[in-house]
């Protein structure tokens, strides 16, 4: 495993982030799908305006390596199980660079996400992964974690979005 070290994003690595946002939605066959800027990015992460009151939209983890190289990332926020009475973590996006798969980087990265949950008593952690993306299937599955198959994932975005809003 590489030597890296987990911590908390801080305002310098936005443009890391970000550009691994990017890679991760040219390997997810979504390349044109970023709309967001750095600037959101860092507003959902770090806030800086009024409409962004109390903590943060979103939180960030890095993964460093021992030359200093933002070798990975997992972003992620809160979610509520009314079920448990307890918050969980909603895994947003969990990305690798290329150059350091296979060195322990993610599971790292997950570890450190699994430690914050049942540091703060939170319930679970769940995800969402594409069900054609085998290595990382078999990467999640390897960790314990199951799929939760009887589940429909539903949306509204767009123009349905604001014609149900005006409903």
């Amino acid at each position: 495993m590489s030597d890296v070290f987990i911590r908390s994003a801080v305002a310098s690595d936005v443009p890391h982030i970000f550009q691994m946002i990017k890679d991760l939605a040219e390997y997810e066959r979504e390349p044109d799908a970023v709309k967001a800027t750095q600037a959101d990015l860092h507003e959902a992460l770090f806030g800086n305006s009024k409409s962004q009151v109390g903590a943060p939209a979103a939180y960030a983890l890095v993964a460093e390596s021992e030359t200093g190289e933002i070798a990975g990332f997992a972003l992620w926020f809160l979610n509520f199980s009314t079920w448990l009475g307890k918050h969980g973590v909603y895994l947003e996006d969990l990305y690798v660079r290329p150059e350091f798969r296979g060195s322990g980087v993610g599971k790292a990265l997950l570890s450190r996400l699994a430690q914050i949950c049942t540091e703060r008593g939170y319930g679970r952690l769940e995800w969402w992964v594409l069900d054609w993306n085998s290595p990382a299937i078999d990467f999640y599955l390897s960790k314990g974690a199951v799929p939760m198959d009887e589940w429909t994932v539903y949306r509204v975005t767009g123009e349905a979005l604001q014609q149900l809003a005006e409903k």
